[in-house]
This record gives C-alpha cells, structure tokens and sequence, in this order.
C-alpha cells in the first residue's frame, strides 16, 4: 500500500476561544476524491485552513507527503470559498490565473510568454479563454469561480484542496468543475473538497470525511456514506429518501 498523502492527528483549532475542531484524526490516499460534509459551522473550512497552517492550531500534527505543511507547499494548491475572495481587485482573468505560477516565477520578477502560455491554457480547461482580458469584477459567481479553479491548475499541485467550489454555481459550471477535478484523480493528483450538497455526494466522490467539530466517519463513499453516519453527522436532522444505493438525502429543517 502506497504511504498517506496526508495524516492528521489530534488536531484542534479554536475561534475566539471556543473550541472549533478538537481530536481530528485521519490519513488520505494519494489518488483519491474526498468530499468534506457536515452542518453549517461544523469545522470544515476551519479544518482546510489551519491544515494549511492559514488559521493557529491549538494541538495536533499534520504531515503532508511525510513532511510539514512548509516543505512542501509548492505541491499544494487552495481554492478558498468564492466569498471570501476581494473580487474588486482591478485585474483581469489571465492575470489572475497567472497568480498560481508566483512560486516558479517568484514576486518580484514578472511573467514571461511561457508564463502567459500557460495561464491561458488553464483558462481553456476552464472553458473561460474568452474571458482572459475580462476584469474578474465583471464575471458571474460561476464565471469567477472558473477562474480561480484554473488558477490552481496551473500551480500543476499534487494535492489540490478547494473549499465549496461548487457553491452558488450554475449548473454547466457544476459539471465542468467535477469534470476536471475527475481528470486530476486520474492523472494521480489527490483532491479534498468542502461540499454543501449531500444528493451528490455519491456521484461525485470517491471517499467522504464527515465532520461535526470532530470527525465522525472517514472512507470510501461505498462504504461510510449511510443513513447513520448522515444522521449522527447532522444530528438527525436529515430525511433518507429513497434506498440505500442511491443515498439521496435532504434537510429537515
């Protein structure tokens, strides 16, 4: 069996002195989709964050490729959440996309032909090569978060996490979106995704992390993506339509 991609072990984070995540423990294979769930305030994006050491951990370690998150970060790559993003900034979608090769460019010096090159070619992945000259304040939520994503593949990571990219998107950036994170796996690279929508959850991951300040259950979706789990995840919260193969779910509240 090949080495973990990534393990965390007992890890805990707080906000404003209350304990956020506590006891986070768990590896990931190299080569697997993981879709992170669980209820609003849960931790999720808490938990991406101070992975990538972006937010304090109060204890715990995590090891990425067997070393630390600052050895290796050239092979990691983040998408945060589209709100979080100061989308006003007065640049346009390659010079954006560019953003994701300032660690072989370097900060201080600028982006030549090869760069721009490949920029554009993200942006093609992305279906967004009409919009490189467009100012990213101009594009919709779905066009922007195009954007980003190609801004992460250009980096060319071995480990991409990427937090509700699916979020508020039109249904044709849905699929694009998946479409590609599903070619990343198959070329080996490894994806852990922050996921609202629990109906396509089984269609859409290979492995699920549940997590409600703590991580209830971590697997293959074949195997953990149950009634139970959902329910011990959301507090019960959740009606189970239909069977037990094709996992549909919704909220109750």
């Amino acid at each position: 069996m090949e080495k973990p991609i990534i393990e965390v072990a007992g890890l805990a984070a707080s906000y404003r002195k209350k304990t956020v995540l506590h006891d986070i423990d768990f590896v990931v294979q190299p080569g697997s989709l993981t879709g992170i769930v669980g209820p609003n305030g849960a931790g999720k994006s808490t938990l991406i964050k101070t992975m990538l050491d972006l937010h304090p951990a109060l204890t715990g370690s995590v090891r990425f490729f067997n070393s630390s998150y600052k050895k290796v970060k050239d092979r990691i790559a983040y998408v945060p959440q589209r709100g979080s993003v100061d989308w006003d900034f007065p640049t346009d979608a390659l010079d954006v996309v560019t953003m994701g090769l300032y660690g072989q460019i370097g900060w201080l010096k600028r982006p030549n032909r090869s760069h721009k090159k490949k920029a554009y070619q993200a942006l093609e992945k992305m279906g967004m090569e009409d919009y490189a000259d467009q100012q990213i304040s101009q594009l919709s939520g779905g066009q922007q978060q195009r954007v980003f994503l190609a801004r992460a593949l250009v980096q060319n990571a071995d480990l991409y996490f990427m937090d509700e990219p699916l979020a508020g998107v039109d249904a044709a950036t849905e699929r694009a979106i998946m479409t590609i994170l599903k070619e990343l796996i198959t070329i080996g690279k490894t994806v852990m995704v922050v996921h609202h929508d629990l109906q396509t959850v089984a269609d859409y991951f290979d492995h699920v992390l549940f997590l409600n300040h703590t991580v209830v259950e971590h697997g293959k979706t074949e195997q953990v993506f149950t009634k139970e789990n959902i329910a011990q995840t959301y507090g019960g919260n959740m009606r189970w339509m239909g069977d037990e193969q094709n996992h549909v779910v919704q909220s109750t509240k």
